[in-house]
């Protein structure tokens, strides 16, 4: 009795040191899934508040200051593979003064024969410029729908912070880019017999 009473007793910590095991494993694996999941809005947060890898800003109110400088702000369209779009800036360059409220279009057309959805990315260059780069109103805040063949102009209200020309990284700077590019949220849908992109039905 004493021998497997004394038997007994050394299997429960050992059992219980492997359930210690298992629970802990499970709660690093649980911990490392929350933060996969985390890690793409924390990046995206990160970025907007540091204006990381050209992430513009986004502001509440136009600018009450305007300096009398001038920079050149040319304007860049892209439109992701998948998207079956025409997507192209209005102007491709402005002359604009440092806090002065500018409004620019792009332009962009559905050639397909369904509705898409879509939504732009965006960033400028140098990159060193998108912690000052101010968006106050922009089509790439929500998804875009056009319907089939439809074009529709899309506005981008922005300004430089005056605080451009107190920055060493970018008061000697006279021009940049805003750069977009446009991807497909719902790409259209194959109709029935209708062969893939790129290949052509057999004999």
């Amino acid at each position: 009795m004493t021998e497997a009473n004394g038997s007994n007793g050394q299997k429960r910590p050992v059992a219980s040191r492997h359930l210690a095991v298992a629970a802990t494993c499970t709660v690093i694996v649980a911990g490392m899934v929350g933060l996969s999941f985390a890690a793409v809005p924390l990046y995206r947060i990160y970025c907007q508040v540091t204006g990381y890898a050209g992430t513009t800003q986004r502001a509440d109110k136009a600018s009450d200051v305007v300096l009398d400088r001038t920079l050149t702000v040319h304007f860049d369209a892209n439109v992701a593979a998948g998207l079956p779009w025409r997507f192209e800036p209005e102007q491709r360059t402005l002359e604009v003064k440092i806090g002065e409220n500018t409004l620019a279009f792009y332009r962009a057309t559905n050639n397909s024969d369904q509705p898409v959805t879509g939504t732009a990315v965006f960033n400028v260059t140098p990159e060193a410029i998108g912690i000052h780069f101010n968006k106050i109103e922009c089509f790439c805040f929500t998804e875009q729908r056009l319907e089939p063949g439809q074009s529709a102009d899309m506005p981008v209200s922005f300004y430089v912070d005056p605080a451009f020309v107190e920055d060493d990284d970018t008061k000697d700077l006279t021009e940049l880019t805003l750069s977009y590019t446009f991807y497909a949220v719902d790409a259209p849908k194959k109709k029935l017999g209708q062969a893939p992109a790129g290949e052509t039905g057999g004999g």
